[in-house]
């Protein structure tokens, strides 16, 4: 079970759901990451959304998701490609306000592990995202007319120019910050290394309390995708207590 964010390039704002299973994943190769379907077992996947739903989640699901290298780059360096093992692919908004907070995302975690919990499989859960950091992501408010067009769904399938100058503005950016540290919201390695104790020690609920407000303000706009994170170690508490 792979939980992973999306940086708007499969979900836009004419349909936004704080989480989605994908019953169905294809991977778009942006980054230079690998393209293609993902090995996502339908029968397996439609009954997790039926076991989350019953448990008292509301679960988005899709049988064509788009993905992109947040869910392809795991799949491709952990495992040698999207379509080595079976993968269960479950997105997170970690994006586009309104953002889910950490008490229902580790609760979506939870039901998951619940659900895996059931299978008499060997199960591998992974999170994928970044700890603190903000790099250029745009935000519907601030958009002018043609930026606009995209976040409500034209960017779904970008012309490879356009994709191509997108990525290079990321790249550019993050060399800019490797030189003046004040150029984007500046990391937060104490926060991050907080973040990985209360992981660590199997302290997810203490997270609930902090509003994605404060998050933001503390780690950057984009730390939001630790919370593929706590749902991995949400889910996998389904199988032991993490403490231990």
């Amino acid at each position: 079970m792979l939980f992973a964010p999306d940086h708007y390039n499969g979900f836009f704002y004419d349909v936004m759901p704080p989480f989605c299973l994908g019953v169905g994943a294809t991977a778009i190769g942006d980054f230079a990451s690998a393209a293609g379907d993902l090995l996502v077992p339908t029968e397996l996947a439609e009954a997790c959304a039926h076991a989350v739903i019953n448990s008292g989640i509301d679960l988005a699901v899709s049988y064509n998701m788009q993905v992109d290298h947040g869910f392809a780059q795991p799949l491709e360096f952990l495992l040698g490609g999207l379509d080595r093992v079976p993968v269960l692919p479950v997105f997170i908004n970690g994006v586009a306000a309104p953002l889910p907070g950490f008490q229902r995302t580790r609760l979506l975690g939870e039901a998951m592990g619940r659900f895996l919990n059931t299978l008499n499989k060997r199960v591998l859960i992974l999170g994928s995202g970044g700890l603190s950091h903000q790099p250029p992501v745009p935000e519907l408010a601030k958009a002018d007319a043609h930026l606009r067009d995209r976040l409500l769904g034209g960017g779904k399938q970008l012309p490879p120019d356009e994709r191509e100058r997108r990525q290079q503005r990321v790249i550019n950016a993050a060399r800019r910050f490797t030189e003046d540290p004040h150029s984007l919201h500046p990391l937060n390695p104490v926060w991050d290394n907080r973040f990985m104790s209360l992981l660590e020690q199997g302290r997810l609920s203490e997270l609930d309390a902090i509003g994605n407000d404060e998050l933001s303000a503390m780690a950057g706009k984009s730390t939001h995708e630790i919370k593929t994170w706590v749902a991995a170690f949400a889910a996998l508490s389904a199988f032991w207590p993490l403490a231990q």
